[in-house]
């Protein structure tokens, strides 16, 4: 038998609190909601629903806007700069983020990280850019995967409709190379499903990149999580539909979390950062 030497040995990865998300797309004015990306609903305020996200413990908001790619710009300033006013956890933004300048303008209006995806694609260096501005930890790469074989996907821009030709697992540990401080990655097939995370994708990602890991798309249930966190270990979970129709609460996931020995932030710590 042949043994790894001590440096080819990459380390156990260490569990960390598992980071809670709320995710909210955003079509003009309205949250709305669909399945695979497609047949999108409005469901209501957004200013509403991150509020009462926020309330009930949520550690991070991410506001994507489903037709900036469309229009080749980001509309959530307005949005933004509202929520500023009464959510006090990390907020990102992603959605038609082309230039530094783009970033900078939503960075003023209160967010905290900025998530490209098309972007990127077409000008990799992009990701070079804002983090040699901000930082990589402001700095998150959104992919947006569909599956095309045996533990293969593929990266799709614009809200899944175009291919990119790019492997998920390459195009992640290409943008932490270059400098992005998280990789938030929405599993296409899986999203607004209701049947669990695609475990398997998440796990090709998160044992490449040693940065953190934020999974989207299929949550039903608190069990999908569970499972979701034993076999791929990622930093956290992005929520829409279940939050979005009362299905869960995050007092509710903290709960099985709790249960099942997965570490979560301590809802209390939350509270008081509004207080």
């Amino acid at each position: 038998m042949v043994s790894a030497s001590p440096s080819q040995i990459k380390p156990q990865a260490v569990r960390t609190a598992l980071r809670l998300i709320a995710r909210l797309d955003i079509k003009g004015a309205n949250l709305i909601k669909g399945v695979q990306l497609e047949g999108l609903r409005v469901v209501g305020d957004p200013q509403i629903h991150a509020a009462k996200y926020y309330q009930d413990g949520a550690d991070e908001i991410i506001y994507m806007d489903t037709v900036a790619s469309l229009y080749g710009r980001n509309n959530l300033v307005d949005v933004v700069s509202r929520a500023t006013e009464h959510v006090f956890v990390p907020i990102t933004v992603g959605g038609g983020i082309r230039s530094v300048e783009d970033a900078r303008t939503l960075l003023r209006a209160g967010a905290d990280k900025i998530a490209i995806n098309t972007a990127a694609v077409k000008e990799p260096k992009l990701i070079s850019q804002l983090s040699d501005v901000w930082g990589s930890s402001t700095v998150v790469l959104s992919i947006e995967a569909k599956k095309i074989g045996e533990k293969k996907w593929e990266a799709y821009t614009d809200n899944g409709r175009e291919r990119t030709g790019l492997d998920v697992a390459q195009w992640a540990e290409t943008g932490a190379k270059m400098g992005a401080g998280e990789i938030f990655v929405t599993s296409v097939d899986q999203e607004g499903t209701k049947k669990g995370f695609d475990c398997e994708l998440v796990e090709s990602i998160t044992r490449n990149v040693d940065i953190p890991v934020i999974a989207s798309g299929g949550f039903g249930s608190p069990e999908h999580l569970g499972q979701l966190v034993d076999f791929a270990n990622p930093t956290g979970v992005a929520i829409a539909d279940s939050l979005h129709y009362n299905r869960h609460s995050f007092e509710q996931i903290r709960s099985f979390c709790l249960a099942n020995g997965i570490a979560t932030r301590d809802f209390k710590s939350i509270t008081k950062i509004g207080s």
